[in-house]
């Protein structure tokens, strides 16, 4: 395990996607009843927004216009490497038809329960940050 001390480096919106849509698993940040709550889950990156599969219940629950988070990050406690993105925005209920049955076939939730329902988070806050040794310059912007 490398002890050199590491700093935060900053990824741009379009890189921060990139990492996320590569990412296998995320966690979905939103509240039940004013209290803060996470869960687990698989997700796909379109344009702008992140789509997960749910039940009926937790569509309903966050259907609403709700504010939510979404993060997903790659850590290597070894080598004290990795990044992390967090995408905040409105979530929605996806309810066309057609959106659903795609979204159906590219999207497999890994939970076995009756996953009917298609959040879309659109992402109006994109941050991601990516831990790199103090000797490696910073990105040109």
């Amino acid at each position: 395990m490398t002890s050199d001390p590491r700093r935060l480096s900053p990824l741009d919106r379009d890189e921060a996607l990139r990492r996320l849509a590569g990412a296998p698993v995320g966690r979905l940040v939103f509240t039940i009843a004013g209290v803060p709550s996470t869960r687990p889950v698989n997700h796909l990156v379109e344009a702008d927004a992140v789509l997960i599969r749910t039940d009926l219940a937790s569509a309903t629950s966050l259907a609403d216009g709700s504010v939510v988070a979404y993060e997903a990050d790659l850590l290597d406690a070894d080598a004290i490497s990795g990044w992390s993105v967090v995408v905040t925005g409105f979530a929605s209920l996806v309810d066309d038809p057609a959106e659903l049955d795609r979204y159906e076939r590219l999207l497999h939730p890994w939970v076995a329960k009756d996953m009917t329902e298609v959040i879309r988070i659109d992402a109006e806050t994109v941050t991601g940050y990516e831990l790199v040794s103090q000797d490696r310059a910073a990105p040109a912007r």
